[in-house]
């Protein structure tokens, strides 16, 4: 699809810190002991169609911070489904640099938020969109998706027609990276490989997408403007894919508590 072979989301009220943060997946792992044929397409189409929806995912958790959480007294011990930032504190969002280490920190980021569940909400995506791709493919972006965000695809990856989660499931979209790499680089323009691992799917008893793990790389071009980095276009491709461990696969009912206790990062690097 012409989204996933050319657009990439850009960057948006970017994501402080200049760390090198390496975060370590599990091993790629069959949920469920089930896989639908057509799973990598699936998994590849989100993350195409969706590297710009990772990147509009990253934006909302930081947005959101820890505002999620219900309201009310909790239990202290309760976990708390709210997006987790390295020190337990929203990062601050002054952009990144301007430099090849910005640059590869915005594009970690903006595959994080491209991966994300946020990307199948027309709103927040739309959001997303407008704070990390460059002003002047917006527009493009957000028609591409549109069309690509369709009752059908939803369907596929689980959902109902209009993208919400059937009752009594989880839904799981989450892109990691697992690190970058600068290609080509100018004092304006960057290009940057971000190596990933995904995991897509509905978590519960019976699922026909029960959540499966695959490995791609995404190829996203990204030019400096309104200072910080945005997403002109991206490409993407399946591996580098390690050799699959001998983890047990998790119940359903494991998959959809870890999903629920252990929010998403809002920034990667």
């Amino acid at each position: 699809m012409s989204l996933g072979d050319e657009h990439e989301p850009g960057a948006s009220g970017g994501y402080g810190g200049s760390g090198h943060t390496r975060t370590r997946l599990p091993d790629p792992d069959p949920y469920g002991g089930a896989r639908r044929p057509g799973r990598t397409s699936s998994r590849s189409l989100v993350t195409v169609v969706g590297v710009v929806v990772l990147l509009i995912a990253a934006i909302a958790f930081a947005n959101r911070g820890g505002d999620d959480a219900p309201a009310g007294a909790e239990d202290a011990a309760q976990p708390r489904p709210a997006a987790t930032a390295a020190s337990g504190v929203t990062p601050v969002k002054s952009g990144f640099a301007r430099d090849e280490q910005g640059a590869q920190s915005a594009a970690a980021n903006y595959a994080v938020a491209l991966g994300s569940a946020e990307m199948f909400d027309k709103a927040k995506r739309d959001d997303i969109l407008r704070n990390i791709i460059t002003p002047s493919r917006v527009a493009d972006f957000e028609a591409t998706l549109d069309k690509a965000y369709s009752p059908a695809f939803n369907k596929n990856v689980g959902l109902n027609e209009d993208g919400s989660t059937p009752k009594g499931y989880t839904f799981v979209s989450r892109t990691s990276p697992i690190g970058t790499k600068v290609t080509e680089a100018s004092a304006n323009t960057a290009t940057v490989e971000v190596w990933c691992s995904g995991l897509l799917g509905l978590a519960g008893e019976n699922s026909k997408t029960p959540v499966t793990n695959s490995w791609f790389t995404i190829t996203m071009q990204l030019e400096w403007t309104a200072d910080d980095w945005k997403i002109v276009t991206h490409s993407q491709k399946e591996g580098p894919a390690p050799v699959p461990g001998d983890d047990r696969a998790s119940s359903a009912d494991e998959m959809a508590k870890a999903v629920q206790e252990y929010g998403g990062f809002t920034y990667a690097r």
